[in-house]
């Protein structure tokens, strides 16, 4: 198989070929990385795909304010804590991304760009936790018709299994690090969810919003392309 050769920035090898091997272009996690650093890559990235959009994760805010001067035309979250530069793909298939709580609502905001930057129409549907059950029974219905949910949840985590006992999607779990003291910054949710007896449920790790998207967006593609 021919493959492009990494794209050297020095501190970096951009994995160019990836667009070609996975349909999705490599993402930039802003996390302990510079400013300018985030900004070299986007810009390479951007270069080795034009006319496709590229996403950059964890972005704190001083790497926010810069791609707002550095690229005009990027959308930065300063909630999901994402910069997006470029057109997102036409999209194919639906990701329904709901929440537990408001508090969750960073953790759904990275997964609604992400779905959106891999090639889905991602619709947000927030603060539907258990302990107050008729909430989400309310959004049954809008949730079964997705192709595919990430279902996002903190302090007990019992949110996704409730969700996939109710609807035949699948629906990828993310604990969130959401909750007080017991809550062992997100361990307990993401034990709650790995033991759920639903089946149909997938789990990625705490506060995981760009994973558990990536997934259900490629989920959702081929359900998309198919109908």
């Amino acid at each position: 198989m021919n493959s492009l050769p990494p794209r050297d920035l020095g501190f970096a090898r951009l994995d160019t070929d990836r667009l070609a091997r996975t349909g999705d272009p490599e993402v930039v996690l802003a996390a302990h990385k510079t400013p300018e650093q985030t900004i070299a890559s986007l810009r390479a990235l951007a270069a080795a795909h034009p006319g496709r959009a590229v996403l950059a994760t964890r972005c704190d805010e001083p790497t926010r304010a810069t791609c707002r001067r550095e690229f005009e035309a990027a959308r930065v979250d300063d909630e999901g804590r994402t910069v997006v530069l470029g057109p997102v793909p036409v999209p194919s298939g639906t990701v329904a991304v709901v929440t537990a709580g408001t508090s969750d609502l960073p953790v759904a905001r990275e997964a609604m760009a992400t779905a959106e930057v891999f090639g889905t129409t991602a619709t947000l549907i927030p603060d539907v936790g258990v302990a107050g059950l008729h909430r989400l029974l309310a959004e049954v219905d809008r949730l079964a018709a997705a192709d595919a949910i990430v279902a996002i949840a903190g302090t007990d985590g019992a949110l996704p299994g409730v969700l996939a006992g109710l609807v035949g999607t699948p629906v990828i779990a993310v604990p969130t690090s959401v909750g007080y003291g017991a809550s062992l910054g997100g361990l307990a949710a993401l034990l709650t969810m790995l033991n759920a007896c639903a089946p149909g449920l997938t789990v990625v790790n705490i506060d995981n919003g760009f994973g558990a998207a990536v997934a259900a967006a490629r989920i959702a593609r081929r359900v998309g392309r198919a109908r």
